[in-house]
């Protein structure tokens, strides 16, 4: 099982290419079992969750195809992918690839609106809570679709077809969004979503839908129509920029200081995450091809934050704005409002010196003067990455175990960061 060595205390200076989003890809992905046409799609990234899901499409007969590397394209970095469900060849999805990958379950949605009906795996995935499938189920079933669960799968069955009708999430479900939207797609009549996700990747999906041939609406806002068509033809559509690598890279800069411009992204899509890191004392400046992250000399200022629903503070970087907030100057208050078990990373910073104590939801962190290195164990994909940011600015050598969970969201993170200047090598033990 793979390690990765740091030695902390270089500044990070240089350029950072951004990579296509994880949490756009894999539903994007999914939306190809809506066509028998040809989906393509640009800026997939290298991912161990994309090729899983590309194994887990290749199970209901989706074939692909991946472009060779262009002139002026960096070895190994985003792809395009053609995906070709020309025959669906079976509707069960089960249990040994559902069970390592939780987006997978999503292909639920897609499969019940073309083909009448899908047996599915209850998920897996990362341990940071239970988040059931509830909201899908629910969601579902207000579309006109008959669901049993069994032996632990879910068997989902519409021989009419997807029905229009109006659905009101309880709460917030980027997930049940993309799977809702999906399956509409192909509703006979007009189908609601009120208190939707307003996530980009919700838009960039919608707007690939939109591309095939559907007719979405209110896509980046909590109500969302979609009026259902027959058929979706194939599109061509670009992957977003990954705001959560964006997020973190501008997170690793500010605590180690030096000067890194994020190319291939926007400041757009993270502006509230980028509000707390300018907070902090850190320079922050969109330019026309993303968006330059500087910090040379003075400290880091305590910062509160709460994460929530786009267009909040993301979850998925909470892990990563506590470890900048273990250097900080005086105290701060990080609030877990999405996740019920998102604070598995604590245990490992501590290991490095850092001082946080847990009340419930929220973690309090007090600043310190220095971090040390020390061996720590991932747990999941963004605690993983929270990690190698506090090892860049300890003193010594950390060495980061389990790193398969960082393989899962992070395209080619130690090249990246050596070019600026960092001391990362990844180990085979």
């Amino acid at each position: 099982m793979d390690q990765i060595r740091i030695v902390g205390g270089n500044r990070l200076n240089g350029v950072i290419p951004i990579s296509g989003a994880k949490n756009a890809a894999l539903p994007l992905m999914i939306s190809s079992l809506l066509t028998d046409d040809t989906l393509t799609l640009e800026n997939v990234p290298h991912l161990a969750d994309v090729e899983r899901l590309i194994r887990i499409l290749g199970n209901h007969g989706v074939d692909y195809s991946v472009n060779g590397r262009r002139e002026s394209q960096g070895a190994g970095y985003s792809r395009t992918i053609h995906f070709t469900a020309r025959h669906i060849v079976t509707t069960t999805a089960p249990y040994d690839l559902v069970s390592k990958m939780r987006a997978s379950f999503w292909v639920i949605g897609p499969l019940v609106a073309r083909m009448g009906e899908a047996k599915v795996s209850l998920p897996g995935g990362c341990a940071i809570g239970t988040r059931p499938v509830d909201l899908f189920i629910d969601g579902l079933k207000t579309l006109g679709v008959d669901i049993d669960i069994d032996g632990g799968y879910v068997h989902a069955r519409a021989p009419k077809g997807i029905q229009g009708g109006h659905y009101e999430f309880p709460k917030v479900s980027v997930g049940a969004t993309h799977v809702l939207m999906m399956a509409a797609a192909l509703a006979n009549g007009a189908v609601e979503i009120s208190n939707a996700a307003r996530e980009p990747e919700v838009v960039n999906l919608a707007e690939c839908l939109n591309a095939m041939g559907a007719r979405i609406s209110g896509a980046g806002t909590s109500h969302i129509v979609i009026e259902g068509v027959q058929s979706l033809s194939g599109a061509r559509h670009r992957v977003l920029p990954d705001r959560i690598e964006t997020g973190t890279y501008a997170m690793a800069v500010a605590m180690t200081g030096g000067d890194v411009t994020l190319e291939d992204t926007s400041a757009s899509l993270l502006e509230t995450a980028l509000d707390s890191v300018r907070a902090a004392g850190v320079e922050v400046t969109p330019t026309n091809s993303g968006v330059r992250i500087s910090r040379n000399g003075a400290g880091l200022e305590a910062v509160d934050v709460t994460t929530d629903p786009f267009p909040g503070f993301p979850t998925d970087l909470q892990a990563q704005f506590m470890a900048m907030m273990t250097k900080a100057k005086g105290t701060s208050q990080i609030t877990e409002t999405i996740f019920e078990n998102r604070f598995m990373h604590v245990q490992e910073l501590a290991r490095l010196g850092a001082d946080i104590s847990l009340s419930g939801q929220t973690a309090t962190v007090k600043g310190v003067g220095g971090l040390k290195g020390a061996q720590v164990m991932a747990t999941d994909l963004r605690a993983s990455v929270s990690l190698v940011i506090a090892a860049l600015a300890a003193e010594g050598e950390t060495v980061v175990n389990r790193v398969y969970h960082l393989d899962r969201g992070f395209e080619r993170l130690e090249e990246k960061l050596t070019r600026c200047g960092a001391e990362v090598e990844r180990l085979s033990v």
